[in-house]
């Protein structure tokens, strides 16, 4: 059986957790009040932080949600740094919806999981 590793650990969650081979990431977001654009690169920035501390990278990205506060507007500048951020060919399966989120001042989260 394999160890269970927290990253980044807290009373109520941690930001990571590694078991079996994958890493399990918590909701990501951005600096509140920042363009949705810059909010998403802040997430992209913290995703690749956690998976390299969990000992993997984007390349090895199995699904990711994205939860946008406003679809009819978030969605396609959140796409455009999305898509430069992705690895040519290491495209994950992923599901996009709109949702309230925790502050009316975020308007990305994403959540992925990745092999190790």
């Amino acid at each position: 059986m394999s160890d269970i590793k927290r990253i980044e650990c807290g009373q109520r969650m941690s930001q990571a957790v590694v078991y079996n081979g994958i890493a399990y990431l918590a909701g990501q977001v951005g600096t509140p009040g920042a363009s949705v654009a810059d909010q998403t690169r802040a997430v992209l920035d913290s995703i690749d932080r956690l998976l390299a501390e969990a000992g993997t990278d984007k390349t090895k990205i199995l699904t990711a949600q994205v939860w946008v506060a406003d679809i009819s507007t978030d969605f396609a500048p959140m796409n455009e740094v999305w898509d430069a951020w992705v690895a040519p060919g290491h495209a994950p399966a992923r599901y996009t919806g709109e949702a309230k989120l925790a502050t009316p001042d975020y308007r990305v989260e994403i959540i992925v999981t990745a092999a190790i």
